[in-house]
């Protein structure tokens, strides 16, 4: 049985909080140990990369007397998986790291992980939106997190049937469908549609880490989306997998129409700004501030009601809750495994938003991972607030789809 609780995480963000001059730690407390954090690139993955300059920000650079050190892994980390390994592992090189943390975990991040516990077994190892297969990570990372892909596979559509979507149309392509987690997602999705008397349709678009690049696969969709709305229809919503996809999707629904519920890392970030037109540098860290420039935006082109999103960024929180977490535990303040604990971590970048959240249970086994937590924040439509995704109780049917 899923074991489901709501906390409703009130740090408030106050002025000054994000990014304020006098937020890093004390040189003393800094020199004790080192937390290493990989992340991709600002093309593939902003939010994440942003996370980690949080930290840097608040706890400083180790090449500075502070304690993170940021690297990025290759954009084409597919074709560059000895590169990404490399990059993951070498962080071990130094004698004063004590956590490694990846998000996103691509392909590789258990290779790495390994070559880090031969060498330097008193390493803590944790996983960010992990790609590989829950029953792979988990032999590795010591904590890995990933998205709630089966309670949102339920809740995303829920959402958009509440909205008076009739079509709801999941884009990706096939190493995003030979995921475990991405394909469990979408098959819940489809028999979440099916039970609420909704369509669901499956369509194809190019890899960004393909041959085509990310500029290629953006090109696709932007030339896609029209026909698309054409033919589904404009009470249709649309998803993608992949985060170069979003901001072409976006773009085009704007303009056509159609609904997007949310990302698959959910962020105000995440696609409207390019999308929108917006320069959201005043606003850097601030996400109050940033959803509210968002969605007046929004507002102004006529799809207030249409467009969601969680509050406060996934991919960033990740990055700079996992980070937080890493810190607190290795100052004996908190424990690794304890979900309570994370929580807490998270909590403290993601304002008065509700999250929900449990460890991951194997479909086959029906064996609950220690070391595996799954979680999501409610959604944010632009427009009506928040839908109450995180109250919802996913009915017990939808675990056992895989």
């Amino acid at each position: 049985m899923k074991k489901t609780f709501v906390l409703v995480l009130s740090v408030l963000l106050v002025s000054g909080i994000l990014f304020a001059a006098g937020a890093k730690e004390t040189a003393a407390s800094a020199s004790d140990f080192h937390v290493g954090i990989v992340t991709g690139t600002v093309s593939q993955s902003e939010d994440d990369l942003r996370g980690a300059e949080r930290l840097i920000e608040e706890f400083g650079s180790a090449s500075a007397g502070g304690i993170i050190q940021h690297v990025t892994y290759p954009d084409n980390f597919m074709d560059e998986q000895e590169t990404t390994i490399s990059v993951i592992a070498g962080l071990a090189d130094d004698p004063k790291m004590k956590a490694i943390i990846v998000n996103q975990a691509v392909p590789g991040t258990t290779a790495a992980f390994r070559l880090i516990k031969e060498r330097r077994p008193d390493i803590i190892t944790m996983a960010g939106e992990a790609h590989e297969d829950p029953g792979v990570i988990q032999t590795a990372a010591d904590l890995a997190v990933n998205n709630d892909f089966v309670a949102r596979g339920y809740t995303i559509i829920h959402t958009a049937h509440e909205l008076g979507v009739d079509t709801f149309v999941h884009i990706s392509f096939p190493r995003h469908m030979s995921y475990e987690t991405l394909a469990r997602r979408a098959a819940i999705m489809k028999a979440t549609c099916e039970d609420l008397g909704m369509k669901f349709v499956m369509e194809t678009a190019p890899d960004p880490t393909s041959d085509v690049g990310v500029a290629g696969a953006q090109q696709y969709i932007l030339e896609k989306v029209p026909a698309w709305i054409e033919q589904y229809g404009q009470n249709s919503a649309f998803f993608c997998t992949n985060d170069a996809h979003t901001e072409p999707l976006l773009k085009q629904l704007l303009a056509y129409g159609g609904y997007f519920i949310e990302a698959d890392l959910p962020s105000p970030l995440m696609g409207y700004p390019g999308a929108l037109g917006i320069d959201l540098t005043a606003e850097a860290g601030d996400f109050p501030a940033i959803l509210k420039k968002v969605e007046s935006a929004i507002a102004a082109k006529g799809g207030a009601g249409r467009f969601g999103t969680w509050a406060y960024s996934y991919g960033y929180t990740v990055s700079a809750g996992l980070g937080r977490h890493a810190i607190n535990v290795l100052r004996g303040e908190s424990e690794l495994l304890k979900l309570s604990d994370i929580m807490k971590a998270y909590g403290y970048y993601t304002g008065d938003a509700k999250w929900n959240g449990s460890f991951y249970t194997d479909v086959n086994t029906g064996v609950r991972a220690r070391n595996h937590v799954l979680i999501y924040q409610d959604t944010y439509m632009m427009g009506k607030g928040y839908m109450g995704a995180a109250d919802l109780v996913v009915p017990e049917k939808y675990f056992a789809i895989k």
